[in-house]
């Protein structure tokens, strides 16, 4: 299986940290957090890891080259404009070769494990299935509702206040079936949250969450990438960085 790691963005929110790299590649207990990503997935036995690059982007290519000191192979997919992380799946189509592949989010920090995620997957015969887990402010991620077998009945994304209805949301890691990418338009932009989730739910294609039972925070502004410092260098959650 080959995966996706969404590392264009600019990374607004953390600034003037990010005015020289890319969010990415913060520093989490003295390495870059795309070297943690990249250990996660290794670990789960994904070797073949794609990275979308847009901003600085030689700061990620100088760092991880073509990933063999880090025991993994790298392909690089430079965005001359940002496509959207649904975009940037699509842009990489014939590398996936008409396979499932992991989309991972480059600026969340897990140690949540794969197994059951892809599991879930090929038991429901998925088109897309997300990891979710709790958080205590909902109008900041996609939160969803899900029935008794685990499918996705309903998904907005960073609702407005009198929308929230749960507080189960979009942790950032997807497990995608290749049928998927047909609905998304090449070199358009397209997100995952805001465009292609409602749409295979209009659509009837198969959309289900798994509660990850590990630890995930999304690092998008100073206090959580603090946070994420202390649960590293705690313990709190497990780095799979050598």
């Amino acid at each position: 299986m080959k995966a996706l790691i969404l590392s264009a963005g600019e990374g607004t929110r953390l600034r003037p940290l990010t005015l020289s790299r890319p969010k990415p590649m913060l520093p989490l207990a003295g390495r870059p957090l795309l070297e943690h990503l990249v250990a996660y997935l290794r670990y789960h036995g994904i070797r073949d890891i794609a990275i979308n690059l847009h901003y600085l982007p030689q700061v990620i290519t100088a760092h991880f080259g073509d990933g063999e000191r880090f025991g993994v192979r790298i392909t690089y997919s430079y965005e001359e404009r940002l496509l959207g992380s649904a975009g940037a799946a699509k842009r990489l189509e014939p590398y996936f070769e008409g396979r499932p592949f992991v989309v991972l989010y480059g600026d969340v920090l897990t140690d949540t494990p794969l197994d059951p995620l892809l599991a879930q997957h090929t038991t429901c015969r998925a088109a897309l299935t997300m990891a979710l887990y709790r958080v205590p402010d909902p109008a900041r991620a996609g939160i969803v509702e899900l029935d008794g077998t685990g499918r996705v009945v309903r998904f907005v994304e960073k609702p407005a206040p009198d929308q929230i209805f749960s507080d189960l949301a979009n942790a950032g890691i997807y497990v995608v079936s290749p049928e998927v990418l047909r609905l998304v338009p090449p070199e358009e932009p397209y997100d995952f949250g805001h465009d292609l989730i409602p749409r295979l739910l209009a659509t009837g294609m198969p959309v289900y969450g798994w509660e990850a039972t590990g630890y995930v925070l999304d690092i998008g502004d100073p206090q959580r990438y603090a946070q994420a410092e202390q649960d590293l260098c705690s313990g709190r959650c497990r780095s799979f960085a050598e």
